[in-house]
């Protein structure tokens, strides 16, 4: 076993392939980041008022927020605080999956939304005959069963890679692109499965909120009155800003991985933190201040709180 120093610390440097009795180790880097609050979650959950659709696509966005923050909860934790930088490659696999998988699931999440602006917007009178309890339940199903089928085979087939020479990883976390590159072994097979999963999930749904939005606008613009449009156009404000900081981010990540190998060290650790961080920390926010039900409520719940402390 040698020794190779990255970023003033010794890694050790090991050649290893998945038949060694010794399980594989990675190590992890990256930079601290926030932990989202969620409080809209509670707030649609307690606030009978809020039980509609557009509000039960806004709490799976956020259940999918807070997953994608726990999932990475303990490395990025375990690395800044205790600086346990090990981490083996079942464990790995099974981060990279939830990962992964939560961001996918994310994507879908998106989509349902941008189809619930299209609706309310488009045809207004089927609204309720569309987004019925069963169909938005469908809805969420089939997102986890996308998902599933995507990222099983994505994550199962880098159990036939072995691994050399350095075993760091760029982040606090494992990411597919990430761990893949640092194979002795052809993973050509692997980078194709990765590439089907993106497209398939984000390569689809972004396309499609993208042509919900033209329909949308083209509608919109057909109003007469421009107070109508006005009050169209402050609907899907929220929205397009929630699909912002998710794709900006994410596009930009996976640009980094396969086009930026000469890029410094530090720019693929912010990206990664930028995509894990940006999304929970700002859609809290952004519905919070954009959405007048849901600032009501949450208006009232810290009312309602203030006067139990106060009695």
């Amino acid at each position: 076993m040698t020794e190779t120093s990255l970023s003033s610390q010794s890694f050790p440097v090991l050649v290893l392939n998945n038949s060694n009795a010794q399980p594989l180790i990675f190590f992890l880097m990256g930079i601290p980041g926030l932990k989202a609050t969620h409080m809209i979650l509670f707030v649609v959950l307690c606030e009978q008022s809020l039980h509609k659709p557009m509000y039960c696509f806004l709490s799976m966005l956020s259940v999918t927020d807070l997953s994608l923050s726990l999932c990475t909860l303990s490395t990025t934790l375990g690395v800044f605080w205790f600086e346990a930088q090990e981490i083996s490659l079942n464990t790995c696999i099974a981060q990279m999956f939830f990962l992964h998988g939560f961001t996918f699931i994310e994507s879908g999440v998106l989509l349902a939304m941008a189809f619930d602006h299209f609706v309310t917007i488009c045809d207004p009178l089927r609204y309720t005959t569309i987004f019925t309890n069963a169909r938005i339940a469908k809805i969420g199903i089939s997102t986890l069963i996308r998902n599933a089928a995507v990222m099983l085979p994505a994550v199962l087939f880098v159990k036939r890679l072995s691994f050399c020479s350095s075993m760091v990883l760029s982040h606090s976390y494992c990411y597919h692109v990430d761990l893949i590159q640092l194979s002795c072994t052809d993973n050509r097979i692997n980078s194709i499965l990765g590439l089907f999963a993106l497209f398939s999930t984000t390569g689809f749904d972004c396309p499609c909120i993208l042509l919900s939005y033209i329909l949308i606008i083209r509608s919109v613009l057909s109003i007469a009155s421009s107070e109508e449009r006005q009050k169209a156009f402050n609907t899907c404000t929220s929205h397009i800003s929630a699909v912002a900081i998710f794709y900006i981010p994410l596009i930009s990540l996976s640009l980094v991985h396969h086009y930026g190998h000469s890029a410094p060290p530090f720019v693929h650790t912010i990206m990664a933190n930028v995509f894990l961080l940006i999304p929970p920390v700002l859609n809290p926010i952004i519905y919070s201040v954009k959405t007048k039900q849901i600032r009501k409520a949450v208006i009232k719940l810290f009312l309602i709180r203030d006067k139990a402390i106060y009695y």
